[in-house]
């Protein structure tokens, strides 16, 4: 099989960690696709340009990470992150929810950084900013639940990859001002999965 990823994507990084964290290295390769640029030999692979996106053996692709991430951890008929039976599982489903907004909202303001100036739009940049304030907010009050402190899931999976966009935006700093959230980041940064996949080079 074929996983098309970028390095920086949040939304391939999940489907990188699902490959790890089921020991599918060998069944899975990782190719680095090229996006958003005129013409690239990705289109033909995948018409929509998005990472991520699983060719399967029988050469379907697949695109949208909670689908990937889903099939990959059902591959060896033991899946071990779907989400909980019971409320357990609402409660599973809001939570990576409202990680999803978070890493949604951050993104938002990444790819508006490399657009011209002059095409950058400040009330959106303003907007995508509080949004992401009152969701770490959030969080900060969540920290120690049940969900976020057990057995590693796809809300924890979910709200470290959100978190870990610090490395890409210079002024999403969070750290300083939630320090719940900071602590529960630190238990998690020496992960395998988490610590292999984590976005390369600079903020911006």
């Amino acid at each position: 099989m074929q996983l098309y990823v970028t390095w920086t994507s949040p939304y391939a990084r999940l489907a990188r960690i699902m490959v790890l964290e089921k020991g599918l290295e060998d069944r899975v390769e990782v190719i680095k696709a090229r996006t958003r640029t005129p013409d690239s030999p990705y289109y033909a692979v995948n018409p929509s340009g998005r990472v991520p996106y699983l060719v399967r053996v029988d050469g379907t692709g697949m695109e949208d990470s909670p689908l990937i991430c889903r099939w990959l951890d059902h591959l060896d008929g033991a899946p071990a992150f779907d989400h909980p039976d019971g409320d357990d599982g609402w409660e599973s489903r809001r939570l990576v929810a409202l990680a999803r907004s978070l890493m949604e909202s951050v993104s938002v303001r990444v790819r508006m950084r490399v657009l011209p100036e002059s095409e950058r739009a400040a009330s959106t940049d303003a907007h995508e900013q509080a949004r992401a304030q009152r969701l770490l907010a959030q969080f900060e009050n969540e920290a120690s639940h049940p969900l976020l402190t057990g057995p590693f899931n796809m809300p924890q999976i979910s709200l470290a990859i959100a978190l870990d966009l610090d490395h890409r935006l210079s002024d999403f700093q969070w750290r300083d001002d939630f320090p719940a959230l900071r602590a529960w980041a630190a238990n998690l940064a020496d992960r395998p999965s988490l610590a292999a996949t984590r976005p390369p080079g600079l903020p911006l």
